[in-house]
């Protein structure tokens, strides 16, 4: 790695509360497919393939995630390709000047001093050349010493982001930045605008990581001493770098903007240009189902639909069916928005407010403001399709070569019925093979493991029965994922199970 080297930083944590019900706590908005056929979190992670010669492009990139969400990122990295990238597991969310300290401590080991890339998961950039030709230039400016952010072009007097004020011009297309600018209302908004001198705030950054931790040390010294202890006792756990959970948790929140870069103007004496770099390649931060409905295809009466949906008489409207038929009728500027267990309809206009529903489900205990019926698993998936007083009915998918752990249930019996592909199920003191249309009972109290040996998904219909069917019910052994506390000790969280 040189110093001149580009490393992208992908910052993946966050839990997208107005994009609910599709994007939840457990399973955010970065792990959904929601603009093409690639997840955001892949989309961002491609988003620098292709980058002229001219910028030496590091093919590991570092992904800073919630530890909960590890094996989703793994294993959607893996999906695209990219098998090498560093994933730095956040004890707890601080924000996204803490991640970026994380990544760039972890981009210095060695030695290195590279230039980092920070991008959220969680955008959409449509225009690819556009957006090579602007972190070209901008691998220019940090080169010599700046920190740069890209500004968006604006279209339109949006009063759901923050401004850049533009000031003098610097290096390679880039202008020193004059003032940041909060939210505004719509009045300041058209006057941004219509001054041409404003740029929306992307999100996107650009510095070397030795400029960024110097910056940081002089703006706030204690969000760099959290990260450096956390990182020096960091332990690899698999694939990924677990920083010290007591070292970070003592670390204070605040954002890249906040922490340093609305600070570099008025600090001259550091000698880091904040700069800003215009850019129109197509960026929405898909924040809610507004911006959703703004970046995809539609009718001729401007409805876009996803999934199983049909419409008579609509306009403006977007419609999204996951697992049934949804049907729009005389509707103008709605939102639907159908999961298995759950329905939003909103007005289009008001789509933000949606975090407020999801307050409202938290503070009333509601597991739906986290997890989805379907939950993911680093072996697979299952989804609970059926349940009642005494039993419960799962769908369960394992994927080629994985294993669920070696457990057993206190409270719970099960019975195992092979749909699609082979199962190796370990039941008591037998390990056998199983195929489609064969079937085990698993008494309670039995010690058992099911895997998947073969090459496709194994799919098996699960029918718990018993006194209590909670998924905090197991006592692990043996977990290919690190997730064994300890042979015969209970009981992890459900998330971890």
């Amino acid at each position: 790695m040189t110093t001149s080297s580009l490393v992208p930083v992908i910052l993946c944590g966050g839990s997208g509360t107005r994009l609910w019900p599709l994007s939840r706590e457990t399973y955010p908005k970065q792990f959904l497919a929601l603009a093409g056929e690639h997840t955001m979190l892949q989309d961002t992670a491609l988003r620098l393939h292709g980058l002229p010669d001219s910028v030496a492009l590091d093919a590991s990139p570092i992904v800073v995630c919630n530890a909960e969400h590890r094996f989703l990122a793994a294993g959607q990295l893996a999906g695209v390709g990219i098998a090498h990238a560093r994933i730095v597991l956040e004890p707890a969310g601080r924000n996204t000047a803490p991640a970026l300290t994380l990544a760039a401590l972890q981009a210095c080991e060695g030695g290195a001093d590279p230039i980092l890339l920070a991008m959220p998961a969680d955008h959409v950039i449509t225009d690819r050349p556009a957006l090579h030709a602007a972190v070209v230039q901008a691998h220019a400016v940090a080169s010599q010493g700046a920190m740069v952010t890209f500004g968006i072009v604006a279209d339109r007097p949006e009063t759901g982001y923050g401004y850049i004020q533009r000031g003098d011009a610097h290096l390679h297309g880039s202008d020193r930045i004059a003032s940041f600018a909060e939210k505004p209302d719509a009045t300041t908004a058209q006057r941004y605008l219509d001054s041409g001198e404003y740029l929306w705030n992307s999100g996107l950054f650009m510095v070397r990581a030795s400029v960024w931790l110097k910056a940081l040390a002089s703006c706030r010294p204690d969000i760099l001493q959290a990260c450096q202890q956390a990182m020096q006792q960091a332990v690899r756990d698999l694939d990924f770098i677990r920083p010290d959970a007591a070292s970070f948790a003592a670390c204070p929140s605040d954002s890249i903007d906040y922490a340093v870069m609305e600070r570099l103007p008025v600090r001259a004496d550091l000698g880091i240009p904040a700069c800003v770099l215009p850019l129109q390649a197509g960026w929405s931060d898909l924040g809610a189902w507004d911006a959703l409905w703004d970046v995809s295809a539609r009718d001729a009466n401007n409805n876009a639909t996803m999934g199983d949906a049909v419409l008579h008489d609509c306009t403006d409207s977007l419609l999204m069916a996951n697992s049934r038929l949804v049907a729009g009728v005389g509707l103008h500027n709605i939102v639907v928005i159908e999961t298995p267990d759950a329905v939003l309809v909103a007005d289009k206009s008001q789509t933000q407010s949606v975090k407020h529903i999801v307050a409202q489900l938290k503070a009333q205990g509601h597991a739906l403001a986290n997890t989805h019926r379907k939950i993911h698993r680093p072996w697979g998936w299952y989804d609970s399709i059926d349940g009642g007083e005494r039993f419960q009915v799962k769908r369960i998918v394992v994927n080629p070569g994985a294993s669920l752990s070696l457990q057993m249930h206190h409270h719970r019996a099960e019975h195992w019925v092979v749909v699609k592909g082979t199962a190796e199920v370990t039941n008591g003191e037998r390990t056998f093979l199983l195929g489609e249309n064969e079937s085990t009972f698993i008494p309670l109290g039995h010690i058992h493991r099911l895997s998947n040996p073969g090459k496709l998904p194994l799919e098996i219909i699960e029918v718990q029965s018993g006194s209590y069917l909670g998924e905090d019910d197991i006592v692990r052994f043996e977990d290919t994922y690190g997730r064994v506390p300890g042979a015969g000790q209970a009981l992890r969280p459900p998330s971890e199970n």
